[in-house]
Order: structure tokens, then sequence, then C-alpha cells
């Protein structure tokens, strides 16, 4: 049985819980819970969990007995014990009311087969069942949840190095970390020799971090982060509140910031924000820049929606203090209905810290994935294929000499014609009306005349042969 087959076999046992009236998301939060126990005694990293509450005591309870003793399990590992374990458990409670269906789940993880778990990896198990937990509409957790090939993408093109320092102050369920770790591990045969046991702490305990808001969601970035053998710290707090300014000098930031105002319109918390906004992301972008390290090499690819790129006000005053500070050197156009939220237009910017303050972006070259695109959304997903042509001209030696429509590039002085705006780079849309000929209907119409004249110059032509033929 593969990953794939367990992530199915444990989605579909939430069928169980129907009757007790149990979200999809409550349902991977109180996975997490049992999976914890079950995953620690697998890898033989029970020792810090209380010999009293560990999986082989669990799994022996039954009925009410079983019930009560779930009940007190949670409170304790949330209370008496430390670390990953209390952070996990902190605040920890049921949602399943009929103990007969909490024993029918217990019973079911104990008897995967967890041996074939474990050769393709207990963290990628928990990340197809967070993905499952996406792809399901009814769950909400996939508004807005990153594609895991765009992560990827990000990931490969901002290449973090094993030393540097990588961040996400909105990290979900620890995604864009976990690419990045993974990356890494790809790229570089000496990932766990590297010369000392202080690098390879570094590397377990301080190379990866992240900040996330929601409660529950930052229980599954511990879980998710721990699997994957990350152990580096996972804030539970707001960014945007004046807890995140200790968050900084980062050689890499790659995020997917929430979409969205403030409740009730309120501006940032933060007060050393230059320009604080109702408008979360301008003001998650502020903090990212500004998080990067000043030292002409720490980069950062953040998704951010269309908004961000023409608003007025703060929007075009942020803006050009990133870059200033920064070069920002492509803004990627996003295709239509990769996010679930109907209608959210996205772009990845991709952008440098200088190692000054001041005229860093010289140009931005964008790249049109979106205009005449085929539509994207739960049964048709994006694949690698679709970033090829992006990532050739990405990496490309000379971008000027790139031969692709999409390709695109303004200067800063365009730019800053344009209050600088940054809602540029779209090439014509074949299914909108040629906008010229809409400018200018004299011309338009005088054509469409020429047009129907040689039409019917040609019909008188064709029925002339045809009457000589027939003669």
């Amino acid at each position: 049985m593969n990953n794939q087959e367990i992530v199915s076999k444990l989605w579909n046992l939430c069928n169980v819980l129907r009757d007790d009236g149990i979200t999809y998301h409550q349902y991977v939060t109180e996975l997490t819970y049992i999976l914890f126990l079950k995953m620690a005694k697998e890898t033989g990293t029970d020792g810090a969990i209380p010999e009293a509450y560990r999986w082989d005591v669990l799994v022996k309870k039954q009925g009410v007995e079983l019930k009560r003793f779930y009940n007190e399990l949670l409170t304790h590992l949330g209370e008496e014990t430390s670390g990953r374990i209390l952070q996990i458990y902190a605040g920890a409670r049921s949602n399943i009311d009929e103990p007969k269906n909490l024993e029918k789940i217990i019973l079911n993880i104990d008897a995967l087969d967890w041996y074939s778990a474990k050769e393709e990896g207990l963290g990628n198990l928990y990340e197809g069942l967070l993905e499952k937990n996406a792809n399901e509409k009814k769950s909400g957790a996939g508004q807005y949840f990153t594609p895991r090939v765009l992560i990827n993408i990000m990931t490969k093109l901002i290449a973090p190095q094993p030393g540097e320092r990588c961040n996400d102050p909105a990290c979900g369920t620890f995604g864009f970390m976990i690419a990045a770790d993974r990356y890494l591990k790809k790229q570089t045969d000496n990932y766990f020799d590297l010369g000392s046991q202080t690098k390879q702490d570094f590397q377990k305990y301080e190379a990866f971090t992240g900040c996330e808001l929601v409660h529950d969601t930052h229980r599954l970035a511990l879980m998710n982060a721990m699997l994957h053998d990350i152990e580096g710290e996972i804030l539970l707090g707001d960014t945007l509140s004046n807890a995140g300014k200790a968050m900084k000098n980062y050689d890499v930031v790659l995020t997917n910031p929430p979409f969205g105002t403030k409740k009730g319109g309120e501006r940032s918390t933060r007060d050393d924000l230059t320009f604080p906004s109702s408008n979360k992301q301008l003001n998650f972008l502020q903090h990212i820049y500004r998080s990067l390290k000043a030292d002409g090499k720490a980069r950062a690819a953040v998704v951010l929606p269309d908004n961000v790129l023409f608003a007025d006000g703060d929007g075009a005053s942020i803006r050009a203090d990133l870059m200033d500070k920064c070069n920002l050197h492509t803004i990627l156009r996003l295709p239509t209905g990769i996010f679930y939220a109907q209608g959210v237009k996205t772009n990845v910017l991709f952008f440098t810290r200088g190692k000054t303050e001041k005229n860093n972006t010289s140009e931005v070259w964008f790249y049109d994935l979106r205009t005449n695109m085929q539509t994207f959304g739960k049964t048709r997903t994006l694949n690698d294929e679709h970033f090829a042509d992006f990532i050739k001209a990405y990496t490309a030696e000379d971008r000027s000499a790139v031969a692709d429509e999409r390709f695109s590039c303004f200067t800063r002085e365009q730019i800053a014609e344009k209050n600088n705006s940054l809602d540029l780079g779209l090439i014509r849309d074949d299914s909108i009306i040629d906008y010229e000929d809409m400018q200018n209907p004299i011309e338009s119409g005088e054509e469409m005349v020429a047009k129907l004249e040689e039409a019917v110059d040609l019909i008188n032509s064709v029925l002339k042969e045809l009457r000589s033929l027939e003669a």
C-alpha cells in the first residue's frame, strides 16, 4: 500500500464523523492529535510522551472509557508537557462525541500499512492529507491554498542555499519551508555532511522558520515540520502586530500572505511600518522586504493579488519604496482559477534586497501567464509544463534576447509615469474586441467596407466563371 492509498483511507474515515457534524478541517486537526501518537511510536520517538498516554495505551481502550481517556490525554499533553508536544496539543479538545466513531478511527489507523508509509516518508503522507483537505472545497482550507507546483517553482528560482536563514511570515501548514528543505536536500550532496555538528544543527533548528496566526493551522504546521525533521521556530502569532518586528535579517523569504483587509478596516498594529495600511497584503509586502538582509543577496518570492500592483495612495508609495530598497526584477502574472476563491487574480513578485536604500530597481520584467490561457480549477490543475517557458525566460542570461511575446520589460521611469503602477505586462486578449478599432471607428468602418467590396468582387468573379462554363 502506497502513501496515496493510505491518504485515501484516512480521508474516507471522515465519513464516519458526518453524524457528529465535524468539518473536514476539524477532522484533519483531530487526525493530527491521533497521528502524532501513532507516528511517534512508529519512529521510536515517543520517549518524550508520558508513558501513560502513549499509543499502545490508547489503542487498548474502548467505548466510553476510550472517550474519557482520550479527553484526559489531550488535556494532559496540552498542559503538562513541553516543547513540540505542548505546542501541538495546547488548547486541544476533541470534536468527536460518539465513542464508537473515535474507536473506529483509532483502530483503522492502527491497522494501516505503516511499514510502507515509513518507506515513502511519513512527512509525505501527512502532506498528502493536508493537500487533500485543501482540495476539498467544503473544508474552506483551499480558498487560498498555494498549489504545490507553484511552491516548487518559486523555491527552485529563489534557490535557497545551506547556511541561509529562510522564513515564511504567513506559513500556513509550512509548505514553502518544507519545499525549501526538500530543494536543498536534492541539490546539495553533502546536505547531511556539512562539516560540523554546528552546521547540521543550524539546518535542523534555525534554517527554516515561520509564523502562523490561526491556532489549528499552527498545529498542522508544527506536525508537518516535525515529520520532515525540521525543528525551526514556528511562532503562533500575527506578523502584522509588533511581535513581527523581531522577524528580520533573513536570506530568503517565500510566502503567500492571506488576502483581504483587516477586520473592521483598521490599520496594522505594527508601529514600525512606514506606510501602515488597512490592506493586509501591502503591510505584508512592507514587512517582507524590510525583513531581508540588506546585503545585495537576500531575496524573496511572494504571491500577491492584483490590487497590490495598482492600489493608489499608500499602495503607490509602498511600491516605490520596494523598488528603491530592492531590485524588483520579475513579476509573474499568474492564471486565474488556480486559487479556489472565485475570480482571484494573483502574481508572484521576485525581488532582491539591495545594499542601499535607493534606486535598486532599474527595470521590471513581466511574464504574462494569464492572458489567452486555459481555465484552471479543481479538475484542471497547473503542472510543471505550464511554467516551462517562464523558467526559460527567467533564467536567460540575456533577457532582451528572449523571443516570447509573454515576456516584456518596463523601465523604472515608465513605471513612475504610471503612478508606480505595476499592473503591466499583459498581452492582447484574443477574446476581447480590438481596442484600436474601438478608438478609431471611422477608419475601422472604411476598412470593413473595403473588405466587403473585395468579397463582392470575388463572388461576382466566381459567378462569371460558372456562367461561362455552363455556356
